[in-house]
């Protein structure tokens, strides 16, 4: 068995939980080195800890992706890196006339803008031939998720933009696009919210089920090691927008 990642760096920023901790670990057993960015001090250092008989190299860095000075500041150290993954974009329920304009502007900003400044201060550092792989969504409608939806167009657009312009170096950039998943990032929702969301999906996507979370680490991994997909979005959702 070929290890693809196998002394490879890669950094993943939201990588201290649920999806993108998944991420690590799975590349963590293909003998990647680890750079793992979080805001949570104590799950950074909880999967430091976890990750570090895995992964020949564990590094960690503290801090909030929406604030761009400090993230900035955070990766002007930042070594050579063969691959980065975002898990970074808050999210949103409800339809425009509805929601409060100042939520909108928010997760519009940490979806979109903030990715975006991560691409920008990732570039530079990331090697030719690697890839950048960020986190979009599916399974709202604009009526439904209005700022989410509008974030995951410009998650999307970004995507395109920027695989032409770092293709001349190989570097390939794409998203995985998952529908709602049970992880922990929904941890302080009531659980009997939690319910009834999952209830509505579950009867909402076409396979009647919620994806498992190596399902979803799957296609990061995917990407990464296919390196001939580049400007793409690849929806990890059961088929949910398939529906009318």
């Amino acid at each position: 068995m070929v290890h693809f990642l196998k002394d490879r760096t890669v950094l993943v920023v939201g990588g201290s939980s649920g999806i993108g901790r998944r991420v690590a670990e799975r590349a963590a057993e293909d003998g990647a080195r680890l750079i793992i960015v979080g805001r949570n001090a104590d799950r950074l250092a909880e999967t430091a800890a976890a990750l570090g008989g895995k992964a020949p190299f564990v590094a960690t860095i503290q801090v909030d992706a929406h604030d761009h000075a400090a993230l900035e500041a955070a990766f002007q150290s930042l070594p050579p890196v063969d691959h980065a993954v975002s898990m970074v974009g808050d999210v949103m329920g409800g339809g425009f006339l509805g929601a409060d304009l100042a939520v909108i502007r928010h997760v519009i900003e940490s979806k979109f803008f903030t990715n975006v400044r991560l691409a920008q201060l990732l570039a530079p550092q990331l090697r030719d031939g690697g890839s950048l792989v960020f986190t979009s969504g599916t399974g709202g409608r604009a009526q439904d998720a209005c700022a989410s939806y509008v974030g995951n167009l410009g998650i999307n657009a970004l995507v395109e933009g920027l695989a032409v312009e770092l293709a001349p170096r190989g570097v390939r950039v794409n998203a995985v696009s998952p529908t709602w998943t049970l992880t922990p990032f929904w941890r302080d929702v009531p659980a009997e919210q939690i319910a009834a969301i999952r209830s509505r999906f579950e009867n909402t996507i076409p396979l009647r089920r919620l994806a498992e979370i190596d399902e979803l680490a799957d296609a990061y991994l995917f990407l990464m090691k296919n390196g001939f997909i580049t400007g793409q979005h690849v929806a990890v959702d059961g088929g949910i927008m398939l529906g009318g």
